[in-house]
């Protein structure tokens, strides 16, 4: 990360790019992905199942999730499979919901 010189602030670039991921979370369709996808690896028809929203949808909001690097893919045959990107993810939602229900 880098900071300006004198006040300890990150740079511009890096308070757009953080104001960008937190954007991506404020959407509940996108919170609701991240939740299913926390259990398990999971197809979109099994998402829309799951969620009850369209494939289309579904699909619009893995792509800025994706984009963002919140989740990732894997295909499996015709099938592309989503999970978590990584740990951070996980943390980010569970440290979101600690402060809301303090």
């Amino acid at each position: 990360m880098k900071t300006t010189a004198k006040s300890g602030i990150p740079s511009e670039n890096t308070l757009i790019d953080l104001a960008e991921l937190f954007k991506v979370f404020g959407d509940s369709t996108r919170i609701r992905i991240l939740f299913a996808l926390f259990e398990r690896e999971i197809c979109v028809n099994e998402l829309t199942s799951s969620l009850g929203i369209t494939q289309s949808a579904v699909s619009h909001q893995l792509k800025i999730l994706k984009q963002a690097k919140l989740v990732k893919s894997r295909r499996d045959g015709k099938q592309v499979i989503y999970s978590l990107a990584d740990s951070h993810v996980h943390t980010i939602i569970d440290q979101g919901l600690n402060h809301i229900e303090e």
